[in-house]
């Protein structure tokens, strides 16, 4: 089959989701082209509750629109049909904020200006019914991505003695080797995405960043309901909501879905919409990068299994190298975090090399300080982090004879305000959040 090319059609649409034994299949297409068509798959999937049924049908339809940016994005034509359903206007509002900001990067990419292109279909005689409490048990989901911020999560709920269970989607033996080391109970969601979508980016389909935690965390909601939890508690922090870049007077975050707006606005819907009782928030919200990354160090129980590395493929081998690539941006912030706040050779031993002992990455170290470029399209820290934390290493004799923080300290620092490199005032816990009171006092509490 030669599937149409959906760059040229005229509408995306979104055709219907469906359910059975478990599983989820949300279908869309382009025009009147093949049915592109994702799975989700829920395991061992409890029959849905009778007292459930509407907020789990409502938690489905918004997944469905949430899951259609991974397709829309390959033609991004100017028409959007919704089949079956009317969107009340609150609704289309979120999803038109969403696909604008969620594919900011993209656009950028792409050079196309997602401002005005898309707009969700509303009809003022929908009723904006209100959800209602679904009675669901105290348990909280906690999303492991295999770094270190989920993880940090996972110990501030246990210090609380909160009941939680360890969720990710995909396959990913680090990940699943995280969620093990964890002791909480798990629960591993499959995704598959359309093979059709492949075969419309090998014929030069528009590709590029989405907002997956968006997708994430509709797919964890329906989950919730399903099986019975009433707190999604994800681990973004607040360097989150920053700016990778400014372009044509918007803001450009890679970070977008994973930042403060997304999380206040999203979690105001499912509360309107799905389930009045579900709780969804960043457990980590009021930190810093550096912040996470302090308390982290805290506990070396994860040294030999978590990873950030987003180009390394051979993950989870026996060595460090397996784990980490040494080369990316992720690599090069995640070593540079943590060094303030670990000895040496703990950090060394993690890596299996010192990244900042090699000329070779000046450049990417460069990136993140903003030096000469912005920073890095990556779920990083802001610039002023990164320059606090070389700094520090500056001040520091095991360090600073090191390739990268030796000529940080000399060709960089006399340029830097030394007021604004200091890195204890990053440390502070500040910031708007929706923390529920008991784990704020325990982040507070460091």
């Amino acid at each position: 089959m030669n599937p149409v090319d959906p760059r040229s059609a005229q509408a995306f649409r979104f055709v219907r989701r469906e359910y059975s034994a478990g599983e989820v299949r949300l279908v869309y297409a382009f025009d009147d082209g093949p049915e592109l068509i994702e799975r989700i798959g829920f395991p061992d999937a409890p029959a849905v509750l009778p007292e459930r049924q509407a907020a789990f049908d409502a938690a489905l339809d918004l997944l469905h629109l949430i899951a259609g940016v991974s397709y829309y994005k390959a033609g991004v034509p100017s028409t959007i049909l919704v089949e079956g359903t009317a969107l009340d206007v609150a609704t289309a509002g979120f999803l038109d904020a969403l696909y604008v900001h969620g594919l900011g990067e993209f656009g950028y990419h792409n050079k196309i200006d997602m401002r005005g292109r898309i707009r969700f279909p509303a009809s003022a005689a929908s009723a904006e019914m209100r959800a209602m409490p679904n009675g669901l048990p105290r348990n909280t989901l906690v999303p492991i991505g295999g770094g270190k911020d989920s993880l940090v999560s996972v110990e501030v709920l246990k210090r609380a003695g909160e009941s939680a269970t360890a969720v990710w989607i995909g396959s990913s033996g680090l990940i699943e080797s995280c969620a093990q080391r964890t002791g909480l109970p798990m629960l591993n969601i499959a995704r598959s995405i359309s093979p059709i979508l492949f075969d419309y980016n090998r014929a030069g389909a528009f590709n590029g960043h989405i907002p997956v935690t968006a997708i994430n965390s509709a797919i964890l909601v329906a989950a919730a309901i399903l099986y019975g939890h009433d707190a999604i508690a994800f681990s973004n922090e607040r360097s989150a909501s920053s700016a990778t870049l400014e372009y044509d007077g918007v803001p450009i975050n890679h970070q977008w879905s994973k930042g403060w707006g997304f999380e206040q606005s999203f979690r105001d819907l499912i509360h309107a919409r799905v389930a009045a009782d579900l709780n969804y928030f960043s457990l980590l919200r009021p930190l810093s990068e550096l912040a996470v990354a302090s308390r982290f160090a805290q506990n070396n129980r994860y040294d030999d299994v978590f990873s950030s590395c987003n180009r390394n493929f051979r993950i989870l081998g026996p060595k460090p190298s397996d784990r980490w690539c040494g080369q990316c941006p992720k690599c090069h912030f995640v070593f540079l975090a943590l060094a303030p706040f670990m000895p040496k050779p703990r950090l060394l031993g993690i890596f299996g090399r010192n990244l900042l002992d090699d000329p070779a990455q000046t450049g990417g170290f460069d990136a993140l300080i903003e030096y000469h470029d912005h920073k890095p399209f990556e779920c990083v820290g802001e610039g002023r982090e990164s320059r606090a934390a070389l700094a520090e290493l500056a001040r520091r004799a095991e360090w600073r004879e090191d390739a990268v923080v030796e000529r940080f300290a000399h060709e960089i620092l006399p340029q830097l305000d030394a007021a604004e490199l200091a890195i204890e005032p990053l440390l502070v816990v500040e910031g708007e959040q929706r923390i529920p009171a008991h784990l704020l006092a325990l982040i507070e509490s460091g």
